[in-house]
């Protein structure tokens, strides 16, 4: 690629200033008084006695202080698109018969949720001490193996082994997609039970796809106990006005960025 022009301004305030130089008259508004806003001074150290360092950021908002301040610029109103929960797109998948559907919180879906919970935690506890005594010692994990250089023939009968150290999400999603290709895995956990523990676990689409095709009954499951926030945008909200008329305007509010679960 060919170098810079060595004419080419550095920061995006000077850029502005020449955009608008070069525009037409009739196209901008009478614009307003320019002033020049006091350029905050350069501390020769830190609060902690060291000397102060002046780095590329620093230099930006000296610079950008320096620069006569236009009004106009910080008129208008923000974008549309940025206050829209739902957008026509996402109407239109969310109208298939396969769309996910959020259903709504009650105290029957709760309970029903929390059954299922622990039923899957007694499950999993009925797994401890499955193998005590001679054949805890003879496990297959438990017995050396002495595989030539170059490895050995996989078959179904001998099939490739794996062990899981950890049951928590990845762990049970790897050893699940590990079984589900003929291998033959042994997962370990220290924690003597499941239970719930810490804030929601947010499953993104793209995961649930690649859940789905490793077990069809997991999906189903977390289908079941999840709850559906495909059907709107999420993101972050803006809490405050900022940006300018070329940058893009944001009202209070508006979303910064979206992001949609459905593209």
């Amino acid at each position: 690629s060919s170098s810079p022009s060595p004419m080419r301004c550095s920061t995006t305030a000077t850029a502005t200033l020449l955009l608008l130089s070069a525009a037409p008259a009739a196209a901008l508004p009478s614009p307003a008084p320019l002033t020049r806003a006091a350029a905050p001074p350069i501390p020769a150290s830190s609060p902690s006695g060291q000397a102060a360092s002046l780095g590329p950021a620093a230099a930006l908002r000296i610079i950008k202080a320096r620069l006569p301040q236009i009004d106009w610029l910080a008129q208008g109103e923000g974008s549309p698109r940025n206050k829209v929960d739902v957008p026509d797109h996402v109407r239109a998948v969310l109208a298939q018969p396969s769309a996910p559907r959020r259903e709504a919180e009650s105290p029957e879906r709760t309970a029903r949720v929390r059954t299922r919970a622990k039923e899957a935690a007694a499950a999993a506890a009925q797994l401890r001490g499955m193998l005590v005594g001679e054949e805890d010692a003879n496990a297959w994990w438990r017995t050396p193996r002495d595989t030539a250089r170059g490895g050995r023939a996989v078959t179904p009968d001998d099939p490739l082994t794996v062990i899981v150290a950890g049951g928590g999400l990845a762990g049970l999603v790897t050893a699940a997609a590990c079984h589900a290709k003929g291998m033959k895995v042994a997962l370990f956990e220290q924690a003597s039970s499941y239970a719930p523990y810490g804030g929601p676990i947010q499953i993104q689409s793209n995961a649930l796809r690649a859940l789905q095709g490793i077990s069809p009954a997991v999906y189903e499951e977390l289908v079941a106990a999840g709850t559906v926030t495909a059907d709107r945008v999420s993101g972050l909200k803006i809490g405050y006005r900022k940006g300018n008329r070329l940058a893009g305007l944001y009202d209070r509010g508006d979303w910064l960025p979206p992001v949609g679960t459905i593209g």
